[in-house]
């Protein structure tokens, strides 16, 4: 289940470069995308009887991590517009890390010894998969650097995501878990993109259809990430959803052109697989 939500999640990304250019703006999708998803949900609410009462506390704690989901959506979606898709996946991948040591940090968890190995490979293969070399590191980092900046705020957004989902909410229902975080990421987008004059519609049937479908693809996702979260470990969540990149390296490749260098797929395979080892580890 975890890989199909991760190739999901990959098609969602991809959906979205094709809105992005064709004319939508990060605000409008991440909007639209909520939006609609969270409508959806308060339907399904609806129609199962869903109960929706809960304590004035874990109300507080869902509209924060509902927050923290408008962030890192909105710079996800902001490094997806700027760099190729793969790659600002790839950045987006250190979430697992990120999560490990935030686990370890408020010592819920003590990171294994094989940490000290995989995180190193994961960085080394960030490095190939980013095209990234000494000799023109200023000038890589003006092609890329905004989009990963955006990136790696994303995957330390979803950390805390990911961590608070499986500390503060578990006891709540994931649909209505998901309702309350895409009704705040959508107030909050769209809200900002309103004021700052940030919200932009498609220009044609192209840019239409890739605002459609990332908000079918991420809206089918999120919720069953969220209902699946509290039956599993944290960290083997983030391990099966690091397959993301790699299937995005071929959806990217095939609908949007956007080929890469051999040495970059192979830095793709090093940070998944590393991100990986550390994770079998953690589980054992």
């Amino acid at each position: 289940m975890l890989l199909g939500i991760a190739t999901t999640f990959g098609s969602n990304h991809v959906a979205a470069r094709l809105a992005f250019d064709h004319g939508a703006s990060v605000a409008t999708a991440v909007g639209v995308r909520s939006g609609m998803t969270a409508l959806v949900l308060l339907a399904l609410l609806r129609l199962q009887n869903v109960p929706v009462a809960m304590s004035r506390g874990t109300l507080a704690r869902a509209l924060f991590v509902g927050l923290l989901v408008a962030v890192q959506s909105f710079c996800l979606y902001s490094a997806v517009a700027r760099i190729p898709v793969a790659l600002a996946l790839l950045c987006f991948s250190s979430c697992p890390v990120l999560y490990v040591l935030l686990s370890w940090l408020t010592g819920k968890d003590r990171p294994p010894r094989v940490a000290l190995f995989a995180a190193p490979i994961a960085l080394v293969g960030l490095a190939f998969a980013l095209d990234v070399h000494f000799n023109d590191l200023g000038e890589r980092w003006t092609q890329i650097g905004v989009g990963a900046s955006f990136a790696f705020a994303a995957a330390l957004c979803f950390a805390f995501v990911m961590y608070f989902n499986v500390h503060w909410l578990k006891a709540l229902d994931g649909r209505l878990r998901t309702f309350i975080m895409m009704g705040v990421t959508a107030a909050v987008v769209l809200s900002a993109g309103a004021l700052s004059h940030g919200l932009a519609l498609p220009g044609d049937g192209k840019g239409w259809l890739g605002l459609a479908l990332l908000t079918l693809l991420y809206g089918s996702a999120i919720t069953v990430l969220f209902m699946l979260l509290p039956r599993i470990e944290g960290t083997a969540a983030t391990i099966g959803l690091n397959f993301e990149p790699i299937a995005v390296l071929a959806l990217a490749w095939i609908f949007l052109g956007q080929a890469v260098k051999p040495l970059q797929i192979v830095g793709a395979f090093l940070v998944v697989g590393a991100i990986a080892w550390l994770g079998a580890a953690k589980r054992a």
